[in-house]
Order: structure tokens, then sequence, then C-alpha cells
């Protein structure tokens, strides 16, 4: 995997502007801070988050793969201010789920997700290497 940088632009902090990868390509559906059995155990806005992390990362796993491997992650929030008054919390949450490792990121509000409790929801791309 080889991280896409262009040498006159500013580094971004927390993401990647670009990410090169060849090898099994693992497509992660949209995940939300519910637990395996689709329950919700809380409406805190960043644990909802790191429980999204942890589905992606149980799904990642069926396919022999690990945070590491994302090549591209997107975030749908239903409050901007929420998710960016959380940025410390949340930084924190990413970095206990999914290491030191910051693909491509996009991050969008919406205006509500298919689920009513749900805050956040967050799909990925993941390449493993051949």
């Amino acid at each position: 995997m080889r991280i896409l940088q262009p040498l006159d632009w500013a580094v971004p902090k927390g993401y990647a502007n670009g990410v090169a990868a060849r090898g099994t390509t693992v497509f992660v559906g949209g995940q939300i801070g519910w637990n395996a059995r689709q329950e919700f155990e809380t409406d805190d806005f960043v644990a909802q988050s790191r429980q999204a992390l942890a589905n992606v990362v149980a799904v990642l796993r069926e396919a022999g793969a690990g945070p590491e491997h994302v090549t591209r992650m997107t975030w749908y929030v239903v409050d901007k201010r929420e998710y960016v008054a959380s940025a410390k919390a949340l930084g924190a949450a990413y970095r206990e789920v999914m290491g030191r490792h910051y693909p491509a990121m996009t991050a969008v509000a919406v205006t509500a997700l298919m689920e009513d409790r749900a805050k956040v929801e967050i799909e990925v791309t993941a390449v493993v290497p051949d």
C-alpha cells in the first residue's frame, strides 16, 4: 500500500489524500453503532462511532483483513456539529480500534440514517495484499 501525497500539499491530519494498493479488494457495507444483536447500547456519538468501527473490523476479519488493509473510509454523520465537537474523543476511539492507520477518508453530513437511533454509519474498502 502506498499513500498518495502531492509534494506541494499540506499533510492532512487523521486521513490520507489517496492510497494505491494491489491485492484482494474487500468492500464493507455501512456499519452503524449497534452490537452484533442489532441493538443500540448507547446514544452517545463517540461510543456509537467506536462500535461502528469495531463492527467494520469484525467484517474485515471474515476476509482475513484488518484495519491496516483499509484503503478508503466514508463516514456518514447526522450531526456535523457533534462530529466536530467530538474530534479529540473521536480520534482516541478511532486509534483504539483502528490503530494509527489513516486511509483516504471522507465525512459527509446527512439528514438521517435508516436506523433512527444511528448517529453515524461507516463504510470501508480494504485491499489485502496477494
